[in-house]
């Protein structure tokens, strides 16, 4: 059996979750049954000073139970180079200064404590950009905040998907259709709110029957969700209304997985999540994956003991 770990978890207000969703919810559910203690802090409440890394945080304690999920703890000043063996990342994107941050103050206790996933590697490794190393296995992508080659690109593909660098959960995220007459003033909409590129996608027709999730552990390929758009809507994120259903992997797919596993695994990537769509892989979700509970509703398959059986191995 495991030694018991000290388990300090980084996330949104425990107030907020869904408790049938969440998979940090799910996670921290399987610690506690493995005899980890577990505390809560919010990245606000994080400190870098003289080299040590603290937190305020709340000792907790979780149960399926809606309205009355979890009990708090006294606040603690929480060391947590010192006093806690493994920390998960878990609070939501947006992948902002903040969230970079974060990884950065992170990085001070990393590896001595097992920061999952690895916080360097979360920094280098945004969703949206990560991916662009697998080029064979995408749709055809630009990435620019440059208007002539957007337009280049959408004159090459007509339909096309219009996305901000760095969004999350299918927000921003817009399907131009050929004759679309919109494009250039949401160009310039973004374009006053940040100075970031925007992602230019070519649209793949086969998001109509589904935007696979995958997960893997470690590098490997462990379960995966089918993610159905709402009638009318372009997003399959559940955040905006897509409904998930059961699935299994192509022979595509597991080709996909087994050519970025062993990047993911060598970056200390030990729970990502891919998007998949019509054979062709969209993003590689490392900041805070989602999925857990739904696989394990379809499949009865609890992916969260694999998680914790890798860090358990690292420990």
């Amino acid at each position: 059996m495991a030694k018991a770990l000290r388990v300090a978890v980084q996330m949104d207000p425990m107030e907020s979750i869904g408790i049938e969703g969440d998979s940090t919810f799910a996670l921290m559910l399987e610690a506690q049954a493995r005899g980890h203690a577990l505390w809560h802090y919010h990245v606000r409440d994080l400190a870098l000073h003289g080299g040590r890394v603290t937190a305020w945080a709340h000792p907790v304690e979780v149960r399926r139970e809606k309205g009355n999920h979890f009990t708090f703890g006294p606040e603690v000043e929480l060391d947590l180079g010192r006093e806690v063996d493994v920390v998960l990342m878990r609070q939501d994107p947006p992948f902002d200064m903040a969230y970079i941050t974060a990884t950065h103050i992170l990085e001070h206790i990393h590896p001595k404590v097992l920061v999952v996933n690895d916080p360097a590697s979360v920094r280098n490794a945004p969703e949206k950009l990560f991916v662009t190393h697998f080029p064979d296995l995408m749709p055809e992508t630009l990435v620019t905040a440059d208007r002539r080659r957007i337009a280049r690109f959408r004159e090459k593909h007509g339909d096309i998907i219009v996305k901000p660098l760095f969004g999350n959960g299918g927000a921003g995220v817009f399907h131009m259709k050929p004759g679309d007459s919109n494009l250039n003033s949401l160009i310039e909409m973004f374009t006053e709110r940040s100075r970031e590129p925007l992602v230019i996608q070519k649209y793949v027709p086969a998001v109509r029957q589904g935007d696979k999730r995958i997960i893997l552990v470690d590098g490997e390929a462990m379960g995966a969700i089918n993610r159905v758009p709402a009638e009318g809507e372009a997003r399959s994120n559940m955040h905006v209304g897509g409904q998930a259903a059961q699935t299994t992997m192509t022979d595509r797919e597991k080709e996909i997985c087994a050519a970025i596993g062993p990047e993911l695994k060598a970056r200390g990537m030990i729970f990502v999540g891919i998007d998949v769509i019509g054979g062709y892989l969209t993003e590689i979700n490392v900041t805070s994956p989602t999925g857990l509970q739904e696989i394990a509703r379809f499949d009865g398959v609890h992916l969260e003991r694999a998680i914790w059986d890798a860090i358990e191995a690292k420990r």
